[in-house]
């Protein structure tokens, strides 16, 4: 048996406009992939929902009935700065002048996500959450956004299709690009943030220009593949 577990993406950072606040994009689910055997058995699948804009998503697992096994537990992705599957990236304050660390991603998982900047007390730019198969971009400029870590391709349902990118993060001009997979952009001076894609696990942008609302991280999935 086959399976692919991925935990739900974190939302995308918040902020308040009175501080031009640019939220760190959402990091992406846990990414699990491999084999077992045993097959026989009633199982409980969880699959976690994506995290609203500043919150954790939710975690994804496959564990058996009968002795409580844990066959995969993959977690969701953090929001700004949070840990998880793959961490959420740094945020940006500034008004404050001040910069939050991105988040740590989970070994085996995901990755980390991108530092922050703040160069005035109008200008700032957000990390972009981690992703499955590379860390979240630190800001591109002080006033550019980090773009979302890039997602993981599998061939499990037949096809290759990515899943697991990171949300990008907000900046007063520019946002960052999602990341391959499902991650959603961050917002820049105008739009609004872009969502994680359902059923990927993928972060959400986080918010930008003076908008206090980041973007939701997208569900994430179990999927299971077995010779019959």
């Amino acid at each position: 048996l086959e399976y692919l577990v991925i935990g739900g993406g974190g939302g995308g950072g918040n902020g308040t406009s009175s501080d031009y606040a640019q939220g760190g994009g959402g990091g992406a689910g846990g990414y699990k992939t491999s084999t077992f055997t045993g097959l026989v058995g009633n199982y409980n699948i969880t699959i976690g929902g994506g995290g609203n804009p500043g919150v954790a998503g939710g975690s994804s697992s496959i564990i058996k009935q009968s002795n409580s096994a844990n066959i995969a537990t993959s977690l969701g992705g953090g929001s700004q700065s949070g840990v998880g599957g793959s961490g959420g990236g740094g945020g940006a304050s500034g008004e404050g002048t001040s910069v939050s660390n991105p988040g740590a991603g989970t070994s085996g998982q995901g990755n980390g996500g991108g530092t922050a900047s703040v160069s005035s007390t109008t200008v700032a730019a957000a990390g972009g959450g981690g992703g499955s198969s590379a860390a979240g971009a630190n800001y591109a400029s002080a006033n550019t956004g980090g773009a979302g870590g890039a997602g993981t391709a599998s061939s499990i349902t037949g096809s290759a299709v990515t899943r697991a990118g990171g949300g990008g993060g907000g900046a007063t001009t520019t946002g960052g690009a999602g990341g391959s997979g499902g991650g959603g952009a961050g917002r820049g001076s105008s739009g609004n943030a872009v969502a994680g894609t359902a059923n990927t696990g993928s972060g959400g942008g986080g918010c930008g220009g003076n908008r206090t609302s980041g973007a939701a991280g997208g569900s994430g999935i179990v999927i299971i593949r077995y010779l019959t």
